[in-house]
């Protein structure tokens, strides 16, 4: 008995620590089950839900590496532009040159600072979101 109980209690630690480390899925411009509960309000939600997750990300990536230098330079631009957009987005204008040096400030933050592999997977991913904001956004802009 001892040791079903034993082992029982190992299975559930080894599914309990999978779920934590699994990274979240993601829908469209967001975090699962965004998609669904942001619909009915627009792309213009979605999209400034998506630069709020895009900003966390940097944030907690640079908070992970301590930058200095260029790497804080590069950090800065990308949460700047991405600043800019969602205040034009805010008063429903899609400046999509905005969206486009902001997705350039953070394919640099990718491609030349320091990042720990997690944090370099959810940049890419919010790179991959934002490249489809601005590829969908005449729908409702």
């Amino acid at each position: 008995m001892q040791t079903i109980t034993r082992r029982l209690l190992v299975t559930t630690l080894a599914i309990a620590s999978f779920a934590i480390a699994a990274p979240p899925q993601r829908g469209e411009y967001g975090e699962r089950g965004e998609r669904g509960e942001y619909g009915e309000r627009g792309h213009r939600n979605m999209g400034r839900n998506l630069i709020s997750r895009v900003q966390n990300d940097l944030r907690r990536a640079e908070r992970f590496t301590r930058p200095s230098g260029k790497e804080k330079e590069r950090f800065y631009n990308a949460q700047r532009h991405l600043s800019q957009f969602d205040r034009e987005m805010s008063r429903g204008k899609f400046d999509k040159d905005k969206l486009d040096e902001a997705i350039d400030d953070v394919h640099n933050v990718v491609r030349n600072n320091t990042l720990s592999p997690g944090d370099r997977d959810e940049l890419d991913g919010d790179l991959r979101d934002l490249r489809e904001l601005r590829a969908r956004r005449g729908a409702s802009f």
